[in-house]
């Protein structure tokens, strides 16, 4: 089955937050069918999905803030109503990151309970990494490691760009978790004066079919195009530039 191409919405959030069906009828005009939400703009559930119906596009994943999880059934219940199969938690705080002074057996028993809850109700729960989380622990161990070997039942949502910025190869960590790495996001970056800036895929430094080749070898089914901030382009012209790059190797 081919895997399927989204788009993260934080990626054109100025647009999307000044006018929604527009920018969503652009996303779809652009060749996407699918997209990652990174919120749900102050709408309900139903009425998102009625206008994600009425334009053509199907938000497969969402990025999920870890606090609002804590009204865990009635999150899912919305997520999974949006049409959503993965639940991503988008970042968390270092402190409840492996070797942090919130990394608790209570925290962890909450992890435990959203990665039941969403097997219970048919999504795969997921984690979206920065750069700090490969940081060290004083045995060595990489805090990315440690916090996916406590929760054997989360998935990897790696980020090919942070992983980059932290010095470490998304090919090779993508190889690392294959089989629990379903979704990968794919963001180019170039080193400009000792800091990474973002691209529209395909015109940055990585080497995206060899990543997309690594992921599908590790059971990827689906990858996500974003961009944190857009240089010398509007977000809406890297997203396109970005769609049209995707179909030319997927």
């Amino acid at each position: 089955m081919k895997p399927f191409i989204s788009l993260q919405m934080y990626t054109v959030r100025e647009f999307a937050n000044s006018d929604l069906p527009d920018t969503l009828r652009k996303i779809k005009k652009m060749g996407y069918d699918y997209i990652e939400l990174a919120g749900t703009y102050g709408m309900e559930a139903a009425a998102l999905r009625g206008l994600l119906d009425e334009v053509g596009l199907t938000a497969i994943s969402a990025h999920v803030p870890f606090d609002v999880l804590a009204n865990l059934q009635k999150t899912l219940a919305d997520y999974k109503l949006l049409g959503c199969k993965y639940i991503v938690i988008p970042m968390l705080d270092k402190e409840k990151f492996a070797g942090g002074a919130e990394y608790t057996g209570e925290f962890l028993g909450f992890m435990r309970e959203f990665c039941e809850a969403c097997k219970a109700e048919g999504l795969v729960p997921a984690y979206h990494n920065h750069a700090f989380e490969f940081e060290t622990l004083p045995d060595g161990t990489f805090k990315f490691d440690k916090f996916f070997a406590d929760l054997p039942a989360l998935n990897a949502e790696i980020d090919t760009g942070w992983v980059t910025a932290a010095g470490q190869s998304p090919e090779a960590y993508i190889q690392k978790y294959a089989g629990r790495c379903p979704i990968v996001h794919l963001k180019d970056t170039i080193l400009v004066a000792d800091k990474y800036q973002d691209r529209p895929v395909g015109k940055g430094s990585q080497n995206i079919p060899k990543i997309v080749e690594v992921a599908l070898a590790a059971g990827a089914v689906g990858f996500v195009a974003e961009l944190d901030n857009a240089v010398g382009m509007t977000a809406l012209e890297a997203a396109a530039e970005s769609r049209e790059y995707l179909k030319s190797i997927i």
